[in-house]
């Protein structure tokens, strides 16, 4: 895999931010000996936007997780973008980061890397505030986003413009999320009835994380309407120990094509 580790000023946000990339190589390294040709593979990769959580950056699943080494198994670009505290949303009180996460950054990544532009080839997953991003970029996306995994995601945000909440910056303190589309609950009921091709969506949590009760109530909620939704729970709580096996598994999970 190589790894990008790049910054440029983005016109949605108005500054400069930095994201990490995964990107395969066709070489292989093991079988490589000094008489081969260099060559390497130039074919659009599949993608992953991977989400970080709150209070975590940019370089949280790199620095945290062997995401380098499953990716590399599966021929996996990845993309690791910074969204601060945002929720991945249009702040109220800062930054345009859904406008960044779900317009700008696709487009200046397939510009700029050999990253597949079909929706079969393109998935979201994250942790915690990741997990909630990445479900509403299927959700409000799914002609764009074959599949989406949350993991520990803080699915029900709905009581988040409280002032006592991590996002009230971003969602603005009194703002109604419920039955918006800032409501996962409301995007996969609006899902239900979607003409098009629909988001797979796996979503697992420790039984012992914090949020569990939230990912149960979400994972009842999307079974009431049909929703293409794989779970999987089992011990372990709002940590990386988790988050490291559990990215593993989605991996797996993920409707890749097969590859050479």
């Amino acid at each position: 895999m190589a790894l990008i580790q790049l910054s440029f000023k983005s016109r949605a946000l108005m500054l400069q931010t930095s994201v990490n990339v995964l990107l395969p190589v066709g070489m292989n390294a093991v079988d490589f000996t000094p008489s081969d040709d260099f060559s390497y593979v130039t074919d659009p990769f599949p993608v992953l936007y991977l989400l970080h959580g709150a209070t975590d950056d940019y370089s949280a699943w790199l620095r945290l997780s062997s995401i380098e080494r499953y990716a590399e198994e599966k021929k996996l670009a990845v993309v690791m973008p910074n969204a601060d505290m945002s929720a991945y949303t249009d702040m109220v009180h800062g930054h345009r980061y859904w406008t960044y996460i779900s317009k700008e950054l696709p487009e200046f990544m397939k510009a700029t890397f050999p990253i597949s532009q079909h929706r079969e080839d393109t998935f979201a997953a994250g942790l915690s505030m990741g997990g909630y991003g990445a479900f509403k970029l299927a959700l409000r996306q799914p002609e764009r986003f074959a599949a989406a995994v949350s993991l520990s995601g803080a699915v029900d945000m709905r009581e988040a413009s409280q002032p006592d909440s991590l996002f009230v910056n971003a969602f603005g303190e009194g703002a109604k999320i419920a039955g918006t589309d800032l409501d996962l609950f409301h995007l996969i009921k609006k899902l239900a009835v979607y003409e098009g091709a629909k988001p797979a969506l796996f979503q697992a949590c420790g039984t012992e994380d914090f949020l569990y009760e939230d990912n149960v109530r979400f994972r009842d909620y999307a079974r009431q309407v049909n929703a293409n939704l794989t779970y999987e729970e089992g011990p372990g709580g709002h940590e990386w120990a988790y988050w490291d096996r559990m990215i593993a598994r989605a991996l797996d999970w993920l409707p890749l094509k097969t590859t050479n």
